[in-house]
């Protein structure tokens, strides 16, 4: 026998079974009860919300022949046969591949008749908001003065799509998403009938996920079940499947985030992706871990609203005291941004590592956050009595002004000094390979990806010894992306299959003022060039 999804197996059969649309039930319950049966219904709510399940209890309800307290009975012929399908008195219509004028047209000529074996004719007609133009219009007449024993149900997921004309012809219900503890306990009950050994904790985090629809959580507690089938489900296992990360991650990449440190940043991230993490639902959670911890900031009875346990609220309430709003809500902003770009873009990585360097460098932008957030950085470095330096370099004239103040001839003497060349010996083999990579080097960060041509774009290469070479970098955020071990390897795997040249690379980071340029000679073209012998020692 063929496998049964499980939201498919747990579909309610009843109004009493239908979680989280109290509201609804009861409503719908009351009619069947008093005998005030509309003639058309409209259901409108997020996906998964119950919309459909509740349409069919309906349409077996109001056929049912001992129906108990509004309830279908479930046993006799006019339920089992709307059950199982085969009942010609319930019609279910996609309007997604059923939206023209003809289709409405057949509906129009099948309700002259009446049922033969049943009190009501239903049309369950889902994704209404499909039907053309033509069909909405179509439907108006019958719609407003349908026979007495025709009943239609109308589902929809964009109830702003459905004409007004429509939408004041029925009867309006709207299905609320539904709270996480009223997913955990059906999970829970499901989990229980069927056999399944999980942890409380994953089952909230599933439920969260599920994000208010019960039958999203439901197919990615089937996925996590399947994943470990006949093992116990455990909270990180779901994260294991569910490609997501625990809140101590999050914690711990928002303090090196907050921190500034932009290398550490990227080799978190680089963990992440090496670990099979999908970079787009990183960036989801962590927007929501900000939201929490944005709520943590506004009040002491936040808590109500974050859906953690306690040793994670009390780990948020700490990051939340190393940061303003501001800040908070800078990096919310901007994370959003990149979340919406990454969905249509081949590089998602390359997106977040530029807003994660945004946000871990503000002076990179001159929007009034990230100007405030500068501000706030400098009055928390006065309050705990660190000096705050210009940056180096100082801009445009420094050199002119330097070479103007006490001293300032003698500092640029010093750095040219600094920067004289300096002639060094190779083996010819290796003076060789270094050139042809010097002279291809473009070439090779071109086709190595987009953000190598940026990155790598100023480097100097030096030899190191042997089949090794030295990446010289002088700025500090072009040394944190280019010296992640990725990078390298494609670099390195690019020269081998391209030039046939095996060789090992490092990334080394150098003041450029403390940088000597180097001239590379093979011990023959020395000679020639001081016309004396060299003995190398």
């Amino acid at each position: 026998m063929s496998y049964t999804a499980l939201y498919r197996k747990w579909r309610p059969a009843t109004f009493d079974e239908v979680k989280g649309q109290d509201h609804i039930v009861t409503t719908l319950k009351n009619q069947i009860n008093g005998g005030r049966i509309g003639h058309a219904y409209l259901f409108c709510g997020t996906r998964g919300t119950g919309k459909t399940s509740v349409a069919k209890i309906f349409a077996k309800a109001v056929n049912c022949e001992h129906p108990v307290d509004g309830n279908p009975c479930g046993k006799c012929a006019s339920c089992q046969a709307i059950a199982s399908g085969a009942s010609m008195n319930v019609v279910e219509i996609d309007a997604a591949s059923n939206n023209g004028v003809d289709n409405i047209r057949q509906i129009r000529d099948e309700v002259e008749y009446s049922p033969a074996d049943a009190k009501y004719r239903v049309y369950i007609i889902d994704e209404v908001h499909m039907l053309s133009t033509g069909a909405f219009n179509a439907l108006l007449k019958t719609l407003e003065e349908p026979p007495s024993y025709v009943i239609f149900i109308l589902a929809t997921t964009e109830v702003h799509r459905i004409p007004i004309t429509v939408l004041s012809r029925c009867q309006r219900y709207d299905f609320r998403r539904i709270d996480g503890d009223t997913i955990t306990a059906r999970l829970a009950q499901m989990a229980k009938a069927e056999g399944i050994d999980a942890e409380d904790k994953a089952l909230r985090y599933v439920a969260k996920k599920g994000d208010g629809s019960l039958r999203d959580s439901i197919s990615l507690f089937d996925q996590c079940v399947a994943f470990y089938y006949g093992q116990k489900l455990t909270y990180e296992r779901v994260l294991d499947v569910l490609g997501a990360v625990d809140n101590e991650v999050y914690s711990r990449f928002f303090r090196t985030l907050s921190g500034g440190n932009v290398g550490q940043c990227l080799r978190e991230l680089e963990e992440l992706v090496l670990s099979g993490r999908d970079l787009t639902q990183f960036v989801s959670d962590f927007i929501w871990y900000l939201r929490g911890m944005l709520l943590v900031q506004t009040g002491e009875d936040s808590g109500d609203f974050l859906d953690m346990s306690q040793e994670d609220l009390d780990r948020l309430s700490e990051d939340s005291r190393l940061v303003s709003q501001d800040t908070v809500m800078r990096y919310i902003r901007v994370l959003s941004e990149t979340m919406n770009q990454m969905r249509y873009s081949a590089s998602k990585r390359v997106l977040l590592e530029i807003s994660l360097i945004r946000l871990a460098k503000p002076a990179m932008e001159t929007s009034l956050d990230s100007v405030l957030q500068r501000l706030e950085e400098v009055e928390r470095q006065l309050a705990s009595g660190v000096l705050v330096q210009a940056p180096a370099g100082g801009g445009q004239g420094t050199g002119a002004a330097a070479a103007g103040m006490p001293g300032g001839a003698e500092l640029m003497e010093g750095n040219a000094r600094k920067a004289q060349e300096e002639t060094v010996v190779l083996p010819p083999a290796q003076l060789e390979q270094l050139r042809l990579l010097s002279k291809e080097w473009k070439q090779i960060i071109a086709a190595v990806g987009r953000s190598a041509k940026t990155i790598l774009a100023d480097v100097k290469l030096e030899p190191r010894g042997e089949g090794q070479l030295a990446l010289i970098f002088h700025d500090k955020s072009h040394y944190d992306m280019g010296s992640r071990e990725s990078l390298l390897k494609d670099l390195k795997d690019y020269i081998a299959s391209a030039y046939q040249v095996d060789v090992n690379l490092t990334a080394v980071l150098v003041a450029e003022e403390e940088y000597t340029h180097k001239n590379y000679v093979t011990e023959e073209e020395l000679k020639q060039k001081f016309n004396v012998d060299i003995i190398m020692e």
